[in-house]
């Protein structure tokens, strides 16, 4: 016998506007634990993409505490980074000019070389994930000698601009 349309679905409790939780206890739908655990369950499945992604498993986690109105002024990542809000609110403005704002679960992705301000609009605590780890060219990864050249090279940028 073919079925004709959708069978019925039947949740022994009716939709009274609630819904459960885990270990127990109903709320309603439009209670903010309902959104916060929708924004926690979006931020983890983006992160498992974005780790998925990596082909270099050298990820490196950080976890970033800034008080209301503090910020990351003018920071220049030099590999790839994800920032994620796990509490607070933050606002991210780019060289660019274009702006960001969110709270939890808000994930922002950086180009290498992409540089960006990351200013807290609440308390906000930050999981930055950053790959490679240390990376070709990272202070991490440079030998003593290399260290050494970069700084004069550094160094002799920064007087030729002056001249300039």
């Amino acid at each position: 016998m073919a079925a004709t349309g959708n069978p019925p679905i039947y949740t022994k409790t009716g939709d009274d506007g609630t819904t459960g939780l885990l270990f127990g206890g109903r709320v309603s739908k439009a209670d903010p634990v309902v959104e916060v655990c929708g924004a926690v369950d979006e931020a983890v499945a983006a992160l498992g993409m974005a780790r998925a992604s990596l082909e270099d498993q050298g990820l490196q986690a950080i976890v970033l505490d800034l008080a209301a109105g503090e910020s990351l002024s003018d920071h220049q990542v030099h590999e790839r980074a994800w920032l994620v809000v796990l509490d607070g609110e933050i606002q991210v403005a780019t060289a660019e000019g274009e702006r960001v704002s969110g709270g939890v679960g808000l994930l922002v992705e950086f180009a290498p070389g992409e540089r960006h301000e990351v200013i807290a609009s609440a308390d906000a605590r930050l999981l930055l994930l950053l790959t490679p780890w240390p990376g070709s060219g990272h202070p991490g990864a440079m030998t003593i000698r290399e260290k050494l050249y970069a700084r004069r090279r550094a160094a002799k940028q920064a007087g030729e601009e002056n001249q300039s």
